[in-house]
């Protein structure tokens, strides 16, 4: 999560909607680990 937080910082100052998910959990082989974040907004840009 602190990777994007500089980014999420500068969407908020521009107002920017977004959404952020966060896994918690995987079961198995997954590409991510949990704590992983990535954050979405209204444009579909993600970081």
């Amino acid at each position: 999560m602190l990777d994007i937080a500089e980014e999420l910082d500068r969407w908020v100052e521009q107002g920017r909607d977004f959404a952020v998910a966060t896994v918690v959990a995987v079961g198995g082989s997954a590409p991510r680990q949990p704590g992983a974040a990535l954050a979405v907004d209204a444009d579909g840009t993600a970081i």
